[in-house]
């Protein structure tokens, strides 16, 4: 089993409690120191940087890997908390306050396998109080931030410990040391319930859209498509949607069907609508294999 380098401690014995709680695993070793096109469903008029998938058996070395945490993205320019697509947040007065001046990324987050409760809570139009409560922010970089990622990262535990809110939580970053120990890794996390992992080069400056130096390593792939008809349920899904008729990023066309909720099936996304599919891996043609319905992409 690979053996962790030495841990150089974060601020702050409770942060540093509060990070390794989100992210523990003998084989990260934390460590501070020194753009495939697709439909935009809306779009990403803020300018976010964007991952691209992480090739099988390639070295890990030079990035530093963290968890990919199953959140709502969500960006402060130094003022105002907005999603991806630009759309303005309704957080509570006291989880903007606590923020600081500097341009943050990250996602908000409930825990693994709440997604559906948190998007509930995020993207009301008026913040409940008391269910943001339990939402984090869970911070993963520092846009427009002109040092390297690996000085981003530094940058980031000093200005959040700052914040001294344990909701407000930089990412925990690690190195490891070849393939093998980066497969154990995301074995590991997907265990535990993680979605996977994400790979970030520490030497990297931040820019907006794909580029290579932020990868996303999944045992599954996902994308999202557009919802171009439906196509009719037969036998016990009679009268009911079979599947859906979903546009790739490649322009190529597919029947949707497993994964989707009887719920669903009576009152499907609308033509028009954006979905996020999970899948293994490609036929040769280019279509998903054991693709799999995951969400509605929702205009936010």
């Amino acid at each position: 089993m690979p053996q962790p380098l030495t841990s150089i401690p974060t601020p702050g014995p409770s942060r540093r409690a509060s990070v390794l709680a989100l992210m523990a695993s003998p084989w990260l070793m934390p460590r501070v120191g020194a753009q495939a096109l697709r439909p935009v469903p809306p779009g990403d008029p803020i300018g976010v940087e964007l991952a691209m998938p992480w090739s099988s058996g390639r070295s890990p070395q030079g990035f530093w890997v963290s968890e990919k945490f199953d959140g709502v993205r969500a960006v402060w320019d130094g003022q105002i908390l907005r999603f991806r697509s630009g759309r303005v947040i309704a957080a509570p007065a006291w989880f903007l306050s606590a923020l600081p001046r500097v341009g943050l990324d990250g996602e908000l987050w409930m825990g693994r396998g709440a997604f559906d409760r948190l998007s509930g809570v995020v993207r009301q139009t008026q913040a409940d109080e008391q269910a943001w409560q339990a939402v984090k922010y869970l911070v993963f970089d520092a846009p427009g931030h002109g040092a390297p990622f690996a000085q981003r990262v530094a940058f980031l535990q000093s200005t959040l410990a700052q914040a001294q809110r344990p909701w407000l939580v930089p990412v925990e970053q690690g190195e490891v040391a070849d393939a093998r120990a980066l497969h154990a890794l995301l074995k590991d996390t997907v265990r535990q319930g993680g979605e996977g992992l994400m790979l970030h080069r520490a030497d990297a400056p931040w820019q907006p859209g794909r580029t290579d130096a932020l990868f996303k390593l999944k045992p599954f792939w996902d994308e999202e498509g557009l919802v171009v008809g439906h196509q009719a349920g037969k036998g016990r899904l009679k009268g009911q949607t079979g599947a859906l008729w979903v546009q790739m990023p490649s322009g190529q066309r597919f029947a949707l069907g497993a994964g989707l909720k009887d719920a669903q099936r009576r009152h499907p996304p609308p033509v028009g609508a954006w979905v996020t599919y999970r899948y293994r891996e490609r036929t040769p043609s280019g279509l998903p294999r054991f693709a799999s319905f995951l969400r509605v992409h929702e205009a936010e």
